[in-house]
């Protein structure tokens, strides 16, 4: 294929949670673009089969690690420092969640969710900067793309008891544009907010039935993969390289209603 199909190719790519959900969903997108990915998550189970399903597209690799400890953090790094010399786009998707009624919420829903959500992207982000600035051109420069979530944009309906993890998405887009304003003009900083996407996160949300959840959202539907795995391709390509700083909700219209 020609780089018109496959514009990412020669372009290396971290996707954190990445064995399955909206990390599986980037990855699979980046990697039918032409691009080496490397994916990371908790679960070594999920990573092998993504990893097995998705290697027909092209070449990916898996790494287990719990990047919500400093560890996990330092086997990523070890292991792409051995076998890469640039990294073209770090998207930090590995994520966590808690619900629990107000006051039966504990304190270990915070640490769990804070460090998985929020740490993370900044502990990861800071250890792979030599990769990534060793990546970037003036033209194109190197990326970090975080998920954050349409409920760090707005508080989440009563009854969705999520107090830490909307309080972690809200802190992802804030630190998003705080390490975009750091790291220019070397690397561009974005992240997306995903609205309802299907996921083990959001099983239970879904299991009131797609179609009667996707009569609350303007477009009618809930996200697909592929729109997930379009937002992913803009923001690794030239063609945002004039974007940084940007918190893009890819929620079917939802907080134009709210």
């Amino acid at each position: 294929m020609n780089t018109q199909t496959r514009p990412l190719e020669g372009k290396v790519a971290v996707v954190t949670g990445g064995g399955r959900g909206i990390g599986r969903m980037i990855a699979e997108g980046i990697l039918r673009a032409g691009a080496k990915v490397y994916i990371s998550s908790r679960k070594e189970a999920d990573l092998e089969t993504a990893v097995k399903e998705l290697s027909p597209l092209g070449e990916i690799h898996a790494v287990p690690a719990d990047l919500g400890t400093a560890q996990g953090v330092r086997t990523l790094t070890s292991y792409l420092t051995d076998r890469e010399t640039r990294v073209h786009a770090l998207f930090n998707n590995a994520g966590a969640n808690w619900g629990a009624p107000l006051e039966d919420f504990p304190d270990s829903a915070w640490d769990k969710v804070l460090s998985v959500n929020v740490k993370s992207v900044f502990a990861l982000t800071q250890a792979l900067l030599p990769l990534l600035k060793a990546a970037s051109t003036p033209d194109d420069p190197a990326r970090v793309i975080n998920t954050g979530s349409v409920d760090g944009l707005r508080a989440p309906a009563p009854g969705f008891n999520n107090f830490s993890y909307s309080a972690s998405k809200a802190a992802v887009h804030m630190l998003t544009q705080q390490l975009a304003g750091t790291l220019a003009p070397d690397v561009l900083v974005n992240a997306i907010a995903p609205g309802l996407f299907e996921s083990k996160m959001t099983a239970g949300i879904l299991s009131f039935g797609a179609d009667a959840i996707a009569e609350q959202i303007p477009l009618r539907r809930i996200g697909r993969p592929e729109d997930m795995a379009g937002i992913a391709l803009f923001l690794m390509s030239p063609a945002s390289s004039y974007i940084t700083g940007a918190v893009i909700p890819v929620d079917g219209g939802v907080l134009a209603t709210r």
